[in-house]
């Protein structure tokens, strides 16, 4: 079976093509063609590579999504970096939809009234939901009747108790679907899977604390295989310190502000959501390879972002491990989960109560799906490469096979 995965961003779009045969195998296949284009403006970067070594990255000008994602779909097929001779040899598109709502925790093959419902929701990641459903519609104008479903970000995390889910507020916010949804589901369901098999522990015996750290950030409490609780809530803009985002605050600063100067809903969740978090703080950058750099240059803000997200990140980890009452795993994924030793030393080095000992050299090395404990910790600490696309893949699999 020829799966094709989108991931639709508000300003990306990533694509991914995986063949998966009669048996899902243990260890993640290689993907057959891969494609992104990043973009601001009317101007982009586009990145394409197939299986066979073919690798190209080129500026672009792009003038919608619909034609971003025709460029990318066309050469999976046509050129030197095709994969399939044909789009009909595609029996399955999967799509990443960030928001499920209170209707949507399983994948589900998309229907109107699927769509119908994703729109519904719209409202909690108008980002992310809108963008998604405009890839569904692509593929249907690009591929006609091919099966697409969509598999959601918080499905992972619907089970999780209602004492973790449900805000202290009035109970009628509950009632009305305001709840704590969690997200990067797709990617913490992964790893929980991923880090049972390379330690060869049975997942429904397993604690483990997931840390997804990329431009967002997330940790997920993770036992028996499910989502116990998670640092995301309603939106993906509670919990850690993000590359733009503030994570949680107290909601007092809200209203002292709506007091003071009467900001729009759009003006603070601007505020929020683009303007703090590594970028406010630092004033630097989002990006924590370049707040590093500017730490190791004496840049006395840029040393306080990393403090202030190191503080955080220590501080939830030390609740998830609370919620599991105890931890036999700790996973670093994403883009600083998998590439900044330093950020993963520092998130560790306070854990030693627990047992949690890092092996130096390992952690420096950042080895993709390895255990970088020392040998003698009494807690398994592994790197794993961020396998979305995959896992949407795999659903598609077993819901299509």
């Amino acid at each position: 079976m020829k799966v094709l995965v989108l991931n639709s961003g508000s300003s990306s779009q990533k694509s991914c093509l995986y063949e998966i045969g009669d048996v899902l195998p243990e260890d993640p296949p290689a993907w057959l063609w891969q494609a992104t284009i990043e973009w601001e403006g009317e101007a982009g970067t586009a990145e394409i590579k197939n299986g066979r070594g073919f690798s190209r990255r080129e500026q672009i000008k792009i003038s919608s999504r619909a034609r971003a994602t025709g460029r990318l779909l066309d050469s999976l097929w046509k050129g030197e970096a095709s994969a399939v001779s044909s789009l009909s040899e595609i029996d399955v598109v999967g799509h990443r939809i960030v928001h499920g709502g209170p209707a949507f925790a399983d994948p589900v093959v998309i229907t109107a009234e699927v769509k119908s419902a994703i729109a519904a929701v719209s409202a909690f990641a108008p980002l992310h939901n809108r963008a998604e459903l405009e890839g569904v519609e692509i593929i249907e104008n690009l591929l006609g009747v091919v099966p697409q479903v969509a598999v959601f970000d918080t499905g992972f995390h619907k089970k999780m108790p209602l004492s973790a889910a449900v805000y202290p507020g009035p109970y009628e916010w509950f009632a009305a679907g305001i709840r704590r949804y969690g997200f990067h589901g797709i990617n913490h369901k992964y790893c929980a899977q991923r880090a049972a098999h390379l330690l060869r522990r049975d997942s429904k015996s397993f604690r483990l604390v997931s840390c997804h750290l990329g431009n967002g950030c997330s940790l997920a409490a993770i036992r028996d295989g499910r989502s116990v609780d998670t640092t995301m809530g309603f939106t993906p803009l509670e919990g850690l310190m993000m590359g733009t985002r503030s994570g949680s605050v107290d909601p007092g600063i809200l209203t002292y502000l709506m007091r003071q100067s009467q900001p729009t809903g759009e003006q603070l969740d601007e505020l929020l959501n683009e303007h703090s978090g590594l970028l406010g703080i630092s004033g630097v950058s989002a990006d924590m390879r370049e707040v590093l750099a500017a730490v190791k240059n004496g840049h006395e803000r840029a040393t306080l972002a990393l403090e202030i997200y190191v503080h955080r990140l220590r501080a939830g980890i030390g609740a998830m491990i609370a919620a599991l009452g105890g931890i036999d795993a700790l996973v670093f994924t994403a883009g600083v989960g998998e590439h900044s030793p330093e950020v993963r030393a520092a998130a560790c080095q306070n854990l030693e109560y627990v047992g949690v000992k890092l092996d130096p050299k390992k952690n420096a090395e950042s080895p993709p799906d390895e255990d970088i404990a020392d040998p003698g910790s009494a807690v398994r600490v592994l790197l794993i490469r961020a396998g979305e696309d995959l896992e949407i893949a795999r659903d598609c699999w077993k819901l299509l096979h």
